[in-house]
């Protein structure tokens, strides 16, 4: 079970890896001030550094919790400012932004797992001897344990 986790950090990780590469380029910045992104020469490109370091992050399990706070920063306006499916009168292109903002949140539902619950087994965090304490288990021991011995 401990390589689904990881394999599933890994899968995450890919589409802000993969494309906070591009947030470099010229036409990212352009597309973004066609959306009225403001400071979008400096805020895309630092939207960027957020996605790779975030999905790194999390893809190695170093440091997950905060790699995903990291996504979490890059989702919320990425998603309403470049994904607002309600400003847009053809049915087309409304569906393919409902489409990617809804991606969006999904991905944002797992980042917010992911900051809860941590790297899990297969990171450098464990390796590490880092292993953060999990809340709901520290909440479920001593109801197991009362169970256990009564």
């Amino acid at each position: 079970m401990k390589y689904i986790v990881l394999l599933g950090r890994v899968l995450f990780s890919i589409i802000f890896i993969n494309s906070g590469f591009f947030h470099f380029s010229k036409a990212a910045v352009d597309y973004a001030n066609t959306q009225d992104v403001p400071m979008a020469e400096i805020l895309v490109p630092f939207s960027g550094i957020l996605a790779i370091a975030g999905g790194l992050s999390i893809a190695l399990g170093y440091k997950a919790k905060i790699g995903a706070w990291m996504l979490i920063a890059f989702l919320i306006p990425v998603t309403i400012m470049m994904h607002g499916f309600w400003h847009f009168n053809d049915p087309a292109e409304q569906q393919m932004q409902t489409t990617m903002f809804m991606k969006n949140t999904c991905m944002l539902g797992a980042a917010f797992l992911i900051a809860w619950f941590g790297s899990g087994p297969l990171s450098i965090d464990e390796r590490k001897g880092q292993k953060q304490k999990d809340p709901y288990n520290e909440r479920a021991r001593p109801i197991i344990r009362e169970k256990v011995e009564s």
